[in-house]
């Protein structure tokens, strides 16, 4: 699924965004060491944001140390191979590969791709009823219309869902609407009665291909850590900023340095985990608040022997919306790999969380069997994902809420006092929730490091 790119084809008939050469240069070149310029920064998570800054400021003479609270690099970059294929646990596409500094960064890490064909679906209702191709070309059509017109009805204090609901309450119980509202708008931003009526289509996307990563999402942050000065298992409890030299408090220690670089995600700085000497200011305060997070959960099921259809996606429309209602066939990319990814979102995500393995396996179970008959086998292992309890994301990615204002996304990136510098995908107006928002926004905090 190509998120945000239906949202944005509907609404701008498929921009090709062309980054700055500047940009293009000041992310995808190799910085050469420069002599020690005398400075010290730090370094807040070792996500994509984290190490792109890491990289380029040691490239600029920097003494740059880089906090990970985490066992590993790679944030949200976080692969599971412990089944013999690499699973993905966040981000698993290149959402866009023209312009994309992903492309190039990814090639240079020794990332592995495959093409995702959008048209390779099928979808079933429930009782394993085929939908008509036209049927689903039509809907999907006619949802284009709405989602380039609900905004002109939309208001800052009401959601997506209650526009959408007073404007079309025949589709709110039908169950192929709920699949699309679900796979199209649930997953790319967040819950239907929070996502904003208004500003629903914020935020640019690149044109190109969809890729996946077969080997790995994994091998950037590893790439770009190498030669870093990481400490692992260090969980950042306090920044003073109070004077020139900011003191950062992490298991027990305090340690100072010139600047310091925040790029953990929106959800932790939404927790209060982290304890600002001074408060941050007010404006920064509100953006934390009012800016949503997401909840995506992912599943990897494996069985001996395929039973399914020979499809990039396979689609069921549940009565249940945002479970289990959206499948890719990684057999498609992974021949000799008997697998399906398939994801929750939003509330139903979080409810995963409290359930057992044998439970979602069994829920999964349901809607496959309906699908294919009671005689397909149960999988063989199962990997899952649980972001929103997860303590180092507390969600998944940022989008649009209720009373958001795109604004708040400046706000989070602005500097304070010109040392105290923040980075990550819910810092980026134009790119939020992605990958390369986040590689984006560490290079933009690296730059204005370096400019000072």
């Amino acid at each position: 699924m190509q998120r945000r790119k239906f949202l944005k084809d509907t609404l701008t008939g498929l921009p090709i965004l062309l980054m700055t050469p500047s940009l293009l240069a000041s992310s995808c070149n190799k910085e050469e060491d420069n002599d020690p310029n005398g400075k010290s920064v730090i370094i807040i998570g070792a996500g994509i944001s984290g190490l792109a800054a890491a990289k380029k400021l040691k490239g600029k003479g920097f003494d740059v140390t880089v906090l990970e609270a985490q066992d590993r690099v790679g944030g949200r970059l976080r692969t599971n191979r412990t089944l013999g294929v690499a699973f993905d646990e966040g981000a698993s596409w290149i959402h866009g590969t023209s312009g994309n500094p992903i492309t190039n960064l990814a090639q240079q890490a020794g990332m592995i791709t495959a093409f995702t064909d959008d048209e390779s679906l099928v979808c079933y209702d429930i009782g394993g009823v085929l939908r008509s191709d036209t049927a689903f070309d039509n809907a999907e059509a006619e949802l284009e219309t709405i989602l380039g017109t609900l905004k002109n009805s939309g208001s800052a204090t009401q959601s997506f869902e209650a526009v959408f609901n007073s404007l079309h309450p025949t589709k709110v119980n039908d169950r192929l609407w709920k699949f699309l509202l679900s796979t199209y708008i649930t997953f790319d931003l967040g819950d239907l009665d929070k996502v904003s009526s208004t500003l629903y289509d914020e935020g640019e996307e690149f044109a190109g291909e969809e890729r996946i990563s077969t080997n790995g999402y994994d091998t950037i942050p590893n790439y770009l850590a190498n030669g870093l000065n990481i400490q692992l298992n260090q969980r950042v409890s306090k920044i003073d900023y109070t004077n020139e030299k900011v003191k950062v408090t992490y298991n027990g220690t305090i340690t100072e340095a010139d600047y310091v670089l925040v790029t953990v995600p929106l959800g932790v700085l939404k927790s209060g985990n982290i304890q600002f000497v001074p408060a941050l200011p007010t404006t920064k305060q509100t953006a934390i608040q009012k800016i949503g997070m997401n909840c995506v959960n992912k599943f990897l099921l494996t069985w001996d022997s395929a039973f399914w259809d020979d499809e990039q996606y396979i689609c069921y429309t549940p009565e249940t919306r945002d479970k289990f209602n959206y499948f890719v066939n990684v057999k498609k990319f992974h021949p000799s790999v008997n697998s399906l990814m398939t994801f929750a979102y939003a509330d139903y995500a979080r409810h995963t969380e409290t359930m057992t393995d044998a439970q979602i396996i069994n829920e999964v179970m349901l809607h496959l069997k309906d699908i294919y008959g009671n005689s397909i086998p149960n999988p063989t292992n199962m990997l899952r994902t649980k972001w929103q309890s997860n303590e180092n994301s507390f969600g998944a990615y940022s989008y649009t809420a209720v009373g958001t204002e795109m604004q708040h996304f400046d706000d989070l990136a602005e500097e304070v006092n010109d040392r105290l510098f923040f980075a990550g995908e819910h810092t980026e107006a134009d790119y939020f929730s992605t990958a390369h928002g986040a590689y984006l926004s560490g290079i933009r905090e690296a730059n204005k490091i370096i400019a000072l």
